[in-house]
């Protein structure tokens, strides 16, 4: 209760009178009124005073200067306010807004005043003082402001205020070491935090202030939200849909990263009726468009402010409408139509009931190209529209919008598309006929050729063709056949008289227009020979790279020239073409081969496969020969092709191609099998006639998705057995070094490197080259004289190092041979004396006589080790040219055995 009483004391504002003085001449202008208040909210200062009644009487002209300051310290903020005072009497008002917390210190104001013509200013006012928590015995330390949203980007001062009798030891922000932490004194902390950015995921900051204690009551933190203040609404327009409800979309912009009861408020305000929208705002996250809709009643005209706020700013946009004026028609649905051979009527449902409609029809032809249909007239019922002018059999795809008749503000959007066929019709177009004629016996051989002329339409689902021939004298014995539309020509048998043959294209619907050829009579020889004496001849003929250009002279006794040539005439039957030219023309360039014609339009790649799809070759693209089907050709980037089910095929680069043939012209697509993965590919697919290929291939190129099969089958039989192994050779090895561990060669002994040790090629140490560590005596008596001699006293020279185990054993000479023999295979126990040479500096491992037993190694060694030790004499032992009797030198020299060394020092050098 006391804190809560303490807060609401310093809120409370502070009313107090002073006379303050401005003087020019003997005028005099107190101030009567003078309060000073806070607003925590908006973390201002609210200064309000007045002055005498006489100098708003004279409606005077004052200036005021006011100084803000903070407790404790020096820097103070000084204003200046001027006014023209008015008989009304109101207080004057000053607002002071703070860049601190206004709770973390005591605040003080204070006022003076004069005429704006007079120089003099009357004395200050007293400080008129806002108290902080600084003055308040607070529980624990507090971080003011307590909760704030910080715009990103932009920087804040903190301030940290601690219990009376405490500093505040540490202030600063977790997981940042952008800041700059102050005392203002040793109960509030100050720390500014400059250029606050999010990190990562994270939208707040923490931070941590502490007095120097460890309990609960020494610490605080505080938690702030960055952010950024809120977009200016984009696209904010309102309309429609049914004249029942009216909808005001928008944009809302940038995320914010302010969320829950920080995120933005949108609000929609009225300014014709003045009240608030009643709507509710609905937001999406993905698109960032916001919506509000409302019953219109009989409300028309708005005029709305769109208002978006945040903890870190506002902004606002407005829209002025008519209602009637913002229709956004609902899409038609349920298409559905009525349609013969060249028109279709379409019909649909609307939900805009009661609204007049324009509507709009889109059509798509078969080669992609859009088409846009305009209603006649406009629906307020009646919802279909006639789609004239188009082909039989033939699909298309219609959609359909609309719009308001009146007042026209946008397209509703476009219906759900309806494909539609129309109905077949007769074949529209003729088929051009030509032939060769072979005298036989009785009669003559006519071989037919036909092909379809340009704008030739089936019209239908498939087509036949009807050939007929009759006598020209006699038409009552007309024979007839029908082919299917697979072929182009056939050869029939007549006699010597006149034929008319006739040629139609046939569908489930009619005939086309007939073509007609008329064969003459057979002739005798001399008029056959007439005639070919008078057939026109070709004057010269050139090959180019385009084809054959042929020329002819030109005779005013023919109407047209016909052309005829086969493409392959090694080829049988042959592939006959032909061209018809006018009177006037006397040459003409022939090229057989069609135009490139098919174009992938989509593939499906899979691990080992890929299918392609195309486009149907157009007709005027294959008049120089009847499509026959179509050839794919596939090959790996960087090598040759070799799959299974296809033929090889050598292009003209040299490179070896997959060849697939597809024999049906109808085809539109093809699975291309047995393909490697994570393998690059060039594939082409080109249509072929009976004139043969399109000489250049139009590669495209893919690549087949990597196969995660053969990488879990590569790690089976490649890298387990891989481990395996590597695991079985790192154990031979361990298992070979603990069962049959390396013999070390004492010719590969560091201290025989040296060439003072080499005799030749071989590698000799004498005992006398080195100085021991340690000499084992086997004989007790050989043991007393070495101890006796060790009591001699040591030079005064004599340095003593640590004590090191290297070992040398000195053997009875006189021992028995069967002792000898049987040492290796039974060690036996045997007494030792043994020496530490002093004077010897070795740091390496202790290594004793394999035969010698622990405990009389530890006996011997504890024995000698208070014995005092000259290594001079010891050296003289070891010498072999040290004077002493021969058999005492001998016996001393045969007695030394070899227990251990690692390493030895030897005279004079340190190995």
């Amino acid at each position: 209760m006391m804190n809560h009483f303490m807060i609401l004391a310093v809120l409370l504002p502070l009313r107090t009178c002073h006379t303050a003085y401005s003087q020019q001449g003997s005028l005099m202008f107190p101030v009567t009124y003078f309060n000073v208040s806070k607003d925590l909210a908006l973390q201002r200062l609210l200064v309000e005073w007045d002055v005498d009644k006489t100098a708003h009487d004279a409606e005077l002209a004052m200036s005021f200067e006011i100084q803000v300051r903070r407790a404790d310290e020096a820097t103070v903020w000084t204003d200046f306010h001027n006014v023209t005072l008015n008989k009304s009497g109101k207080p004057l008002h000053w607002i002071w807004d703070s860049d601190l917390p206004l709770e973390c210190m005591s605040h003080s104001v204070r006022i003076r005043s004069k005429a704006e013509a007079s120089k003099i200013w009357s004395q200050w006012s007293p400080w008129e003082t806002v108290l902080g928590l600084d003055a308040s015995d607070n529980y624990g330390p507090k971080i003011f402001p307590e909760e704030k949203v910080i715009e990103e980007g932009l920087g804040i001062t903190l301030c940290c205020v601690g219990r009376k009798g405490q500093i505040i030891k540490e202030f600063f922000l977790l997981d940042s070491d952008v800041h700059y932490f102050s005392e203002t004194n040793r109960q509030i902390g100050l720390l500014t935090v400059k250029n606050v950015t999010l990190r990562g995921a994270s939208r707040h900051v923490t931070v941590y202030c502490k007095e120097p204690c460890s309990e609960e009551p020494c610490y605080a933190h505080a938690l702030f939200f960055v952010g950024r203040p809120p977009d200016t609404p984009g696209d904010f327009s309102c309309q429609t849909r049914n004249m029942t409800t009216v909808t005001c979309t928008w944009n809302q912009g940038k995320d914010t990263y302010l969320y829950g009861r920080h995120s933005s408020k949108h609000t929609l305000f009225d300014e014709f009726s003045q009240n608030l929208v009643p709507c509710t705002v609905s937001c999406s996250e993905q698109s960032s468009q916001c919506s509000c809709s409302w019953d219109i009643g009989q409300q028309r005209i708005y005029n709305i402010t769109l208002t978006v706020e945040n903890a870190l700013g506002r902004k606002t946009a407005m829209e002025a409408f008519d209602v009637t004026h913002r229709i956004y028609p609902l899409p038609p649905f349920q298409l559905w139509e009525e349609c013969t051979d060249t028109e279709i009527k379409l019909h649909w449902n609307h939900q805009n009931k009661g609204i007049e409609l324009f509507c709009q029809t889109e059509v798509f032809q078969p080669n992609g190209k859009a088409e846009l249909y305009n209603g006649s007239d406009t629906q307020l019922h009646h919802t279909s529209i006639t789609l004239g002018g188009l082909q039989p059999f033939t699909k298309y795809t219609a959609r359909v919008r609309c719009g308001a008749a009146k007042n026209f503000w946008r397209w509703s959007e476009w219906s759900k598309a309806q494909t539609i066929r129309t109905k077949e019709a007769a074949p529209s177009g003729k088929v051009d006929i030509w032939s060769e004629i072979t005298p036989v016996l009785r009669g003559r051989n006519v071989t037919l050729f036909w092909k379809q002329e340009p704008g030739f339409r089936a019209n239908a689902r498939s087509i036949s063709y009807e050939i007929t021939w009759e006598k020209v004298e006699d038409s009552s014995k007309a024979e007839c056949i029908s082919l299917s539309s697979a072929y182009n020509s056939t050869r029939i048998f007549i006699d010597n008289h006149p034929y008319r043959i006739t040629i139609m294209a046939k569908n489930n619907v009619n005939y086309s227009l007939p073509s007609i050829l008329i064969i003459p009579g057979a002739t005798d020889n001399s008029t056959e020979k007439m005639l070919n004496d008078s057939e026109l001849k070709e004057e010269k003929v050139n090959g180019t790279e385009d084809g054959i250009l042929i020329s002819w002279e030109p005779r005013h006794a023919y109407d047209s020239y016909v052309i005829d040539w086969c493409n392959f005439p090694m080829s049988q039957p042959c592939d006959l073409q032909w061209e018809r030219f006018g009177p006037s023309t006397s040459s003409a360039l022939i090229s057989s081969a069609p135009e490139f014609c098919t174009e992938v339009k989509n593939i499906e790649l899979s691990n080992h496969a890929v299918t392609l799809f195309w486009d149907p070759c157009p007709t005027n693209k294959t008049d120089r020969g009847f499509l026959r089907g179509y050839c794919i050709y596939v090959s790996p980037v960087q090598e040759d092709c070799n799959l299974k089910g296809s033929k090889k095929h050598v292009h003209s680069d040299g490179s070896v191609l997959c060849k697939y043939t597809i024999e049906n012209p109808e085809e539109r697509r093809y699975t291309v099998k047995h393909l490697t993965s994570n393998t690059k590919y060039k594939l082409a697919v080109v249509a072929y006639t009976g004139g043969g290929e399109f000489p250049e291939l139009n590669f495209m190129y893919i690549d087949t998705p990597f196969d995660s099969d053969m990488m879990y089958l590569l790690v089976l039989l490649v890298i387990v057995p891989s481990l395996i192994v590597t695991i079985c050779v790192w154990k031979m090895k361990w298992v070979k070094e603990c069962c049959c561990p390396v013999i070390p060669s004492p010719n590969k002994s560091k201290v025989l490197s040296f060439k003072e040790f080499k005799i030749g090629p071989e590698k000799v140490l004498k005992i006398s080259d080195c100085t021991p560590d340690t000499l084992a005596v086997d004989n007790k008596v050989e043991a007393q004289k070495l101890h006796l001699q060790s009591l001699m006293p040591s030079t005064p020279t004599e340095d003593k190092t640590d004590v090191h185990n290297s070992f040398w054993d000195y053997h009875n000479e006189n021992e028995n041979e069967n002792e000898k023999r049987n040492f290796t295979s039974t060690p036996t126990p045997q007494t030792h004396t043994w020496f530490e040479n002093l004077a010897y500096s070795s740091h390496l491992a202790v290594e004793s006589d394999p035969y010698q037993l622990p405990e009389t190694l530890e006996t011997s060694k504890a024995e000698v080790s208070a014995v005092p030790y000259q290594p001079q004499y010891y050296l003289s032992i070891l010498n072999d040219d040290v004077p002493s009797s021969p058999g005492e030198a001998a016996g001393r020299k045969t007695s030394l055995r070899y227990i251990s060394q690692t390493d030895v020092h030897c005279i004079g050098r340190r190995l």
